[in-house]
Order: C-alpha cells, then structure tokens, then sequence
C-alpha cells in the first residue's frame, strides 16, 4: 500500500492538533510533525492542508511582519476546528483500535 494514501488520511487532523496548542506559522508545524516522526513530509504537502483548513473555518490566519523576512502567516484553530478535532481524535482512536487489533493480535477461536 502506498503509505501517501494513509498519510493523507490523517494529516489534516494532525495539523489541527499541532494547531491547537497555540498560534504557530507553517515552518513550526511542519517542524512539529518531523520531530513527532512525520518524516519527508515538505511544504509541498503542508500548505495544501493548512489551505483546506482554513477552507472549512476550522482555523484563522493572521499576518504579520517577519523579523527575519517577508509576512509571515500565523495559525490559531477556530471554535468549529476545536470541535472537528475532538471528532477526529474520536474517530481516530476508534479505527486505529480496530486496526490494531485485526493486524495485530492473533483471533482466538
């Protein structure tokens, strides 16, 4: 299986959550995620899910001068992207616990 198809599966709610913890720009997400295991994963990627988040209201973007270049953009999650994650986290929990169990414990019979 093509481990892209998975990752796009749970990316969004990731970023959500890194979101969550407080304003942040896209170099510290993506940072975040590479420290928490989310190797190769480039902006390229990044910037299309914060752009559908933000689609959805689930976050706000603000402007602001950079002191080390140009307007830099910065995120904060939304009343509407708090309750999405909690749905996601929710749902997130549920399937991994089935998919867990199904790959990796043996059926009793």
């Amino acid at each position: 299986m093509d481990e892209s198809q998975l990752l796009r599966g749970i990316l969004e709610g990731c970023v959500l959550s890194v979101i969550s913890r407080g304003e942040t720009y896209g170099y510290e997400i993506l940072a975040h995620l590479e420290q928490n295991g989310f190797e190769s994963l480039f902006e390229g990627t990044l910037y299309p899910v914060i752009t559908r988040l933000e689609n959805k209201g689930l976050i706000s973007c603000r402007k602001e001068k950079s002191p080390y270049g140009p307007i830099r953009k910065y995120y904060s999650i939304t009343a509407l992207g708090e309750k999405a994650l909690d749905s996601f986290k929710q749902s997130y929990h549920k399937i991994s616990r089935a998919a867990e169990k199904t790959l990796f414990d043996e059926v009793s019979e």
